[in-house]
């Protein structure tokens, strides 16, 4: 079943809000990410995740980059990881140290990875703990294939990622692409979200394309700010293919505000000032 994205279909995947709901309740997530080099790539995705509904979000980056995230917004809980990079050190310090009632993290944006088995130890913790989780950029390696196999884990990639992780080259014909894309997603049992011109969503049973076609979203730093609402929607929904679907629709729908009021000029934060927008049709509360 492939199925272009509609609003009427979007509205299901996205819960309503409790009224009487409290600090937490609306989702607890982790994001990951940054480096020496990337250090806005993490700031982005957890603004987009707040933007997005989510009621507490931690910002785990290197420790040489903690200074300058915090001073970038008074919204972020900010928590350090020890080294530069994700080390089988640095993996086992942050196990200890982040909340147990997180809902959903996601990590890979910006992340310089040393030690590819400190990724998997991480990714099996979080799933020990039932956290959905959705990986991205840098966490996007062949390794981690056999531990997130059958997981419900979301992985977001691009093309050139898409190729590093599953060993093909999506073609440029939408019907093959979206035939790959689900033919890998029901292999590995996980949710593959490929993004481009038009995002394609599956888990190996449903496939949803979300055809964009903007120009400007080309831009670094929109991808970020997707895996930052993936997350957001993955703390209140537990259906990956649901939560993923979501995601890229509203970040489209805010991508395309975006490219309204600049043109062809967009940043990736501009994303952010319309993701409020973007997800405010879906709005209701209970």
């Amino acid at each position: 079943m492939i199925k272009p994205l509609q609003y009427t279909i979007v509205k299901n995947f996205i819960p309503s809000r409790k009224s009487l709901s409290r600090k937490g309740e609306n989702g607890k997530v982790l994001v990951l990410g940054g480096s020496y080099l990337y250090h806005g790539a993490p700031i982005l995705s957890s603004l987009a995740a707040l933007r997005t509904g989510t009621d507490l979000v931690y910002t785990c980056v290197p420790k040489i980059n903690v200074t300058s995230t915090r001073a970038y917004s008074p919204n972020l809980i900010v928590v350090p990881l020890v080294d530069a990079k994700l080390t089988r050190g640095a993996a086992r310090k942050l196990v200890g140290i982040i909340p147990k009632e997180l809902d959903s993290a996601t990590i890979g944006m910006g992340l310089a990875i040393q030690d590819r088995e400190a990724l998997k130890m991480l990714i099996k913790d979080l799933l020990d703990r039932t956290v959905m989780l959705s990986l991205d950029a840098s966490a996007l390696v062949p390794e981690i294939l056999p531990e997130i196999k059958d997981k419900k884990v979301t992985v977001t990639p691009h093309a050139g990622e898409f190729k590093r992780l599953f060993g093909e080259m999506p073609p440029d014909n939408i019907k093959q692409r979206a035939m790959l894309v689900q033919k890998h997603a029901k292999e590995n049992g996980v949710t593959v979200l490929l993004k481009g011109p038009t995002d394609i969503i599956s888990d190996g049973t449903k496939t949803f394309l979300n055809p964009k076609n903007l120009a400007s979203m080309t831009v670094g730093g929109t991808g970020d700010v997707l895996s930052g609402v993936v997350a957001a929607m993955l703390s209140k929904n537990r259906t990956p293919v649901e939560a993923a679907s979501a995601a890229a629709f509203v970040n489209g729908k805010a991508g395309a505000m975006a490219q309204k009021k600049n043109g062809l000029h967009i940043v990736a934060t501009d994303l952010l000032d319309f993701i409020p927008a973007a997800m405010r049709p879906f709005d209701r509360i209970k």
